[in-house]
């Protein structure tokens, strides 16, 4: 009976050839961080599922549930992570705070410190390559922007959105870590606006009794789904593709588009109205988004993901699809002004009633609109 192991076989028959590895013992040892939610635990999954990947190493506060994973706890800011990365081919770093609820400087603090932290220790532990993600947002929302934008484009984001400022920082660690560790190849992965679990500012857009349209804006939406990041970042953990990397679904929705799939009937408000409000409601504390989120509703920022698919990667998912499963997501909540709502929450009825002054205001300003045209 001859025996199933390829090895025995080999050694009782001296002139048979080696059998080949298969695909996991060849391929890389890759880290994620921020692996035990959100992004790194799908991806987590994703990998250590991947016969082309040979082991996950998964760090975080707090363990997570995959349990083909070598898991680490520990904060990505402790520097005690180099000895966590050593025998790593790839660190995904996706340990990021950018939580609607967060102190702003605690959140940077942690962003950028642990971004730094996580560059230093992969180089110092000899890893070759560090994926990171930021989002599309860095380019920023603009009226003159390029349909769709290239990866290349300038980055033109300003620091008024919310946590762009931290993914602008990351953006510049990742120019400059090549030049302070040669050998060290960084990817950097920029997802346009995000769906699959996530609260952010833009998801809340969706949850508002109308949607609310800046007057001579040119707002043009397109989507990537949680799923389509982890396949673009397993090309990047691959070395199928590097670079600075867009991901999102191919093409995008005009709002006229957006308002009559959803359903949801659209409030058009004067700039100076809605730019002012947004201003004064943040400022008071009322609401969670500072004024400079509006740009992301009201220009385009809409991106080609031309190196992804040269690489033959594919969105699975369209911007229709993928609307559709947001809307699902969030039936049910009630947002004004970026607010969340609830029955018994005062502070929340404040912010209710703040945009119905903003309303009021709005109304004034088109009534004076038109009584300029009668005269």
């Amino acid at each position: 009976m001859s025996s199933p192991d390829p090895q025995v076989r080999a050694a009782r028959n001296p002139s048979s050839p080696p059998a080949s590895p298969s695909p996991a013992a060849r391929g890389p040892v890759v880290a994620v961080t921020g692996a035990a939610t959100g992004i790194g635990a799908l991806l987590t999954e994703r990998l250590a599922a991947s016969e082309e990947i040979r082991q996950v190493v998964a760090i975080d506060e707090r363990r997570g549930e995959c349990a083909e994973a070598e898991w680490h706890i520990l904060d990505v800011r402790d520097p005690a992570i180099a000895e966590k990365l050593r025998g790593a081919d790839v660190v995904v770093h996706l340990a990021l705070d950018l939580d609607l609820g967060s102190d702003a400087a605690a959140r940077t603090a942690y962003n950028v410190r642990g971004t730094q932290t996580v560059l230093t220790a992969a180089a110092a532990a000899g890893v070759h390559r560090v994926v990171l993600c930021t989002s599309a947002m860095v380019y920023g929302a603009l009226p003159d922007n390029e349909l769709p934008l290239s990866e290349d484009a300038e980055l033109r984001a300003t620091a008024e959105a919310t946590g762009v400022a931290d993914l602008l920082e990351i953006e510049r660690l990742a120019r400059r870590a090549p030049r302070a560790h040669p050998g060290l190849n960084v990817t950097v992965v920029r997802p346009a606006l995000l769906v699959g679990g996530t609260d952010t500012a833009l998801t809340r857009y969706f949850e508002s009794p109308r949607l609310l349209v800046v007057a001579d804006s040119r707002p043009a939406w397109q989507f990537c789904h949680v799923d389509d990041l982890c396949a673009a970042l397993e090309y990047a953990v691959l070395e199928k593709v590097d670079g600075e990397l867009a991901v999102g679904c191919d093409g995008w929705l005009e709002q006229e588009e957006v308002e009559e799939l959803s359903g949801i009937r659209r409030m058009e408000l004067p700039s100076a109205v809605a730019l002012g409000a947004a201003t004064r409601l943040h400022r008071i504390g009322l609401t969670p988004s500072p004024a400079g989120d509006l740009a992301y509703t009201m220009y385009p920022w809409v991106v080609s993901g031309s190196r992804l698919h040269a690489a033959g990667w594919r969105p699975r998912w369209t911007n229709e699809d993928v609307l559709a499963e947001l809307l699902a997501e969030v039936s049910g909540r009630h947002t004004v002004a970026g607010r969340r709502l609830g029955r018994k929450d005062a502070t929340a009825a404040g912010a209710a009633g703040a945009t119905v002054a903003l309303l009021g205001a709005a109304a004034v300003v088109r009534r004076a609109r038109k009584a300029r045209r009668r005269i």
